[in-house]
């Protein structure tokens, strides 16, 4: 059965339902399969530096194009218009990065100690991604930029609640000179999904969402032997051992934590302090989360938040924060849900989380910061490894090498010292445990969905 309401522009300010698209029927789904495999065989075999210029056309259109598209995501999932604009500049980084760099990360590699051998790595065929609504255009560039410079075909199934900006990154891709076939969006349901990924002409999929839908994802694709990479949910540790400055460290990790409404998969959902600094930290974000308004509209100020995606999101944000109150948790400030239809949630700050509590196990996907008290380094690393998640994390200490041999022992993908994340179109994203396998970005980025060919001649 095809779920409802259909793909659709929802104002999370208001709860308004802007603008509809349908579903693709069954007939264009089909005809997108047959599309993008017909076009696999032209797109593998032009000339890489052709495929780069065109990516690289890619890259600059997204950054002509920024302020526009920024508006688009600010009215579809209710992004800061400043952050809006940055995250679609970020595009032009990620397609420009694997532009230039992605004939040299696709060269032959010789293997020491055989002058007659070499691993090749070639396209695989059309790839299928299922992109999430909180980076509507970063995530849609750091799957695609890489698949196109590798020779690989694309469809795009992006979440329901962002098609116009799925149809912008389309039209650019079009402008840029992408072919036709080699770049499809598709607005596709569930179930048509799954019909794509147990389609033989669909040679991989990666997906960027929920725990749940990368289980049913990674159940279809393994039931047809396909390759997944897995980018879902985090709920990453910020530990602080010292510092001599509590207020600009609490600066630091309560713009982290308000970076997208707190709608981040590696933001830092929770922080562990060090108890000689616990009270004035906790102090010092509650002053930060007390000062903030609901942002109007045209408003880009530090003093504003912008609403969560949904009221059903923010709802769900709610239910977490009650549970743990209800269960002895210490809520200092925020947590309201405003009134009405729209999805706008007060910053709030919350201590004293046990494991009893879902804020303590689950991930909170949205404005909230759990604090944890802890006396020394070992306690620190325990509450970190504690959840199911490992998707990234962050060690700060005015002492390197302390903070070094703490980061070194989290259980995450990305590990970081005195920083919240390293970031860049260079660098590798992905985690461990229940958020996911495979990488993104970086070099590694794209390795994921090749042919690693080993080449061998009998000399």
């Amino acid at each position: 059965m095809t779920q409802t309401p259909p793909y659709q522009v929802t104002d999370p300010a208001t709860g308004e339902v802007v603008q509809s698209f349908p579903f693709a029927t069954d007939a264009e789904v089909e005809e997108a399969l047959a599309a993008t495999t017909t076009a696999y065989a032209q797109w593998r075999a032009r000339p890489i530096q052709e495929r780069a210029a065109i990516v690289k056309r890619v890259a600059e259109l997204f950054g002509e194009r920024a302020e526009q598209l920024g508006a688009l995501i600010s009215k579809e999932m209710g992004k800061r218009p400043s952050q809006a604009t940055g995250e679609a500049e970020f595009c032009n980084d990620i397609f420009g990065y694997y532009a230039d760099n992605g004939p040299a990360l696709l060269a032959d590699r010789p293997l020491p100690g055989y002058d007659n051998a070499r691993v090749e790595y070639l396209p695989i065929g059309p790839v299928l991604g299922v992109m999430p609504w909180n980076y509507p255009y970063y995530q849609v560039a750091r799957f695609a930029a890489p698949n196109l410079m590798a020779g690989n075909t694309v469809i795009l199934k992006h979440a329901e609640n962002c098609p116009t900006s799925a149809l912008a990154i389309a039209d650019i891709m079009k402008e840029a000179g992408v072919p036709d076939g080699v770049y499809v969006n598709l607005f596709a349901t569930h179930e048509q999904v799954a019909t794509m990924i147990a389609d033989p002409r669909v040679r991989g999929v990666s997906l960027t969402g929920s725990e749940r839908a990368g289980t049913v994802v990674a159940e279809t694709a393994g039931r047809n032997l396909k390759k997944v990479v897995l980018e879902l949910g985090g709920s990453d540790p910020y530990i602080i051992l010292d510092t001599d400055d509590v207020e600009g460290a609490a600066e630091t990790a309560w713009n982290t934590r308000m970076e997208n409404v707190g709608q981040a998969c590696n933001s830092n959902k929770r922080m562990i302090v060090m108890d000689d600094v616990y009270d004035d930290f906790v102090a010092a974000l509650v002053k930060r989360a007390a000062a903030l308004t609901p942002r109007q509209a045209g408003d880009d100020s530090d003093e504003a938040y912008s609403p969560m995606v949904s009221r059903k999101a923010a709802e769900n944000l709610l239910a977490q924060v009650k549970d743990a109150v209800d269960k002895g948790a210490t809520l200092h400030v925020g947590g309201q849900l405003a009134d009405g239809n729209g999805a706008y949630f007060a910053p709030a700050v919350l201590t004293g989380v046990t494991p009893q509590m879902r804020a303590y196990t689950e991930e909170l996907f949205g404005p909230v910061a759990v604090v944890y008290k802890v006396s020394n380094d070992a306690d620190a690393v325990q509450i970190a490894n504690a959840v199911d998640f490992g998707l990234g994390g962050a060690v700060w200490s005015t002492d390197t090498e302390r903070a070094t041999a703490v980061a070194r022992q989290l259980e995450v993908g990305m590990a970081n010292v005195n920083t919240p994340a390293g970031e860049g179109a260079d660098l590798p994203f992905g985690g461990t445990k229940r958020s996911g396998f495979g990488r993104e970005l970086g070099p590694l980025g794209i390795d994921e969905f090749v042919n690693k060919r080993l080449f061998y001649v009998e000399q």
